[in-house]
């Protein structure tokens, strides 16, 4: 025992002179590499005293919080789906704006309109339909976004060749089913999860899907005639894919309110769909009312009214050569098939208006007017 605890006291000893060793090397280390550093640090303060933009490093960089982040990146939940920014909005920067169809918001506005007609015509309903907004987005995010259940019914444009999409969310499923089919009003429509649609609410969904392509149909006939068949109806919106998930699209979402009932139902157009138009699209539109003004058709007539026009009274008419014509001289005389008592024809150049009587007012030949003067006898 006592020789094993010489042996700890010296091997304690050993290492407490390597330490102290190591110790004054290390002061010396220390001070040579203090020494150094300072000498460095004071050529790049000489070298950086004379300019003007310095860099700072270290830890007075400044770091972005999670919320710069998001925004950069365009993750903001707070934004609107038209308030992109950051890298969001750089990728969908190639996507065209519903703005710039300025055209479509009035065939939309001119939708609601008929949709509230026809719809409370169906439904023996008061009917109220809004038009909540107008988006651009791209074909996939619309699919993936659609709250399940729903019904997409699946529509051609037969005239432009391309195909559309009109979303029917289950609230206004259940409120036309409930509606037709004699529903009291004041109850909420009731709602059962985790079953299929069944074939009476598939039939009565589709034809109201048939009213809403009609006025769809009208709704654009003023702009371009066009024709929305009716294709099929599905539940399950990997089936209702009409185009590429990259492509973009116009989703029109419309309100429905029958009174304490209601839903949504949201239409969906491809821009592939309408290209064929998109030069009437993009025509400016002033006013609100299609085709014909009838303030500008009055203000015409009126003005038409007090014009001054040159009339002609044709006593008689007769046929002759050109030779005799050529002939003519000076005392010569042209016999007229025509008596004091002969109808005269009043005419605006080659158009006959009226036809009258020759007459004396004063010291003038006037002609007074009997009867109209027919166009086209013959016809």
């Amino acid at each position: 025992m006592a020789d094993e605890d010489e042996d700890d006291d010296a091997l304690a000893a050993e290492w407490e002179a390597m330490a102290g060793g190591d110790d004054e090397g290390g002061d010396d280390g220390g001070e040579d590499m203090a020494a150094e550093w300072e000498s460095m640090l004071g050529d790049d303060d000489e070298d950086d005293a004379g300019d003007e933009t310095a860099v700072s490093s270290g830890p007075s960089a400044r770091v972005l919080n999670q919320d710069e982040i998001d925004s950069l990146l365009g993750f903001d939940d707070g934004s609107g789906a038209g308030d992109q920014s950051g890298i969001q909005a750089i990728i969908n920067s190639s996507m065209v704006a519903y703005e710039r169809l300025p055209m479509l918001e009035v065939v939309f506005d001119r939708l609601v309109r008929m949709m509230s007609t026809s719809l409370r015509n169906f439904t023996s309903d008061n009917v109220e339909v809004s038009l909540d907004n107008i988006l651009s987005l791209r074909f996939g995010d619309y699919l993936n976004s659609i709250p399940l259940p729903a019904m997409l019914g699946v529509f051609k444009a037969e005239e432009w060749d391309n195909y559309g999409l009109l979303t029917v969310d289950s609230a206004l499923i259940y409120s036309i089913v409930d509606v037709l089919l004699g529903g009291r009003r004041g109850t909420a429509a009731m709602r059962i999860e985790g079953r299929p649609y069944t074939t009476i609410e598939r039939n009565l969904v589709e034809r109201m899907i048939h009213v809403v392509l009609g006025d769809l149909s009208a709704a654009f006939d003023p702009l371009s005639p066009v024709t929305f068949r009716f294709e099929r109806l599905e539940t399950n919106p990997r089936f209702a894919t009409i185009a590429r998930h990259a492509n973009a699209a116009i989703v029109a979402k419309l309100r429905i309110d029958m009174e304490d009932r209601g839903g949504r139902l949201e239409l969906l157009i491809p821009y592939a769909t309408l290209e064929p138009v998109r030069e009437l699209l993009l025509q400016m539109f002033m006013g609100e009312k299609f085709g014909r003004d009838s303030i500008w058709e009055n203000h015409l007539a009126n003005e038409l009214w007090q014009t001054h026009i040159n009339l002609l009274a044709v006593l008689d008419e007769q046929v002759m050569s050109l030779g005799d014509v050529i002939n003519l001289e000076v005392g010569n005389r042209l016999i007229l098939n025509t008596s004091p008592t002969s109808p005269v024809e009043v005419r605006c150049g080659d158009v006959p208006l009226f036809k009258g009587m020759m007459g004396r007012k004063g010291d003038r030949i006037a002609i007074q007017v009997r009867d109209r003067a027919r166009i086209n006898e013959e016809d």
